[in-house]
């Protein structure tokens, strides 16, 4: 730390003398603390890299011609509000709409649900499609909410889609 020395030269004197005292700083436990420091923050800032998560886009060339089961089919609507419209099947068939939330108890149990029907049914749960379409009025952060849902519950076949006339007229008439 510090060191005081004190220089009196003549003590046997009975004069008064201002003693001068010289004072010396050990920095080095101050450069050990910086280095610390300085370690720390390179070192979380490395483990803080951002990822992104890899979005498979189409290619528009060629007209999609996939072949999908009807039973198979989970359409889901995200909503203004944090909420959540879904219907199974194909829309042609009036399916009932109901309603979900991305709560504990939502629509991850739903996706996981409709997995286990749809391996039940066919003998394998890859053939399960899920259909995205979100309202005006949902948020961007509902759709990556969404696209989380997706990569947790590992679903290999999923559309994002706009709401057509026909899915209006399934909300108007609940």
């Amino acid at each position: 730390m510090s060191v005081i020395e004190n220089t009196n030269l003549d003590k046997h004197s009975n004069q008064k003398r201002i003693s001068k005292k010289n004072t010396v700083v050990d920095l080095t436990p101050m450069v050990d603390l910086g280095f610390l420091l300085i370690t720390f923050f390179v070192f979380t800032t490395q483990l803080l890299q951002p990822t992104a998560m890899n979005l498979n886009m189409p290619y528009d060339k060629v007209k999609a011609g996939d072949e999908i089961c009807a039973s198979c089919v989970l359409t889901l609507f995200l909503q203004s509000g944090n909420s959540i419209r879904y219907y199974e099947g194909m829309p042609e068939s009036n399916p009932v709409v109901r309603q979900t939330s991305f709560g504990t108890h939502g629509i991850r149990e739903i996706i996981l649900n409709k997995k286990r029907q749809v391996q039940r049914i066919n003998g394998r749960a890859d053939d399960f499609v899920l259909i995205i379409k979100a309202a005006d009025e949902s948020t961007f952060q509902n759709f990556v909410d969404i696209v989380d849902e997706v990569a947790i519950n590992s679903i290999k076949h999923y559309y994002l889609d706009e709401i057509s006339e026909a899915d209006k007229k399934l909300f108007s008439g609940e």
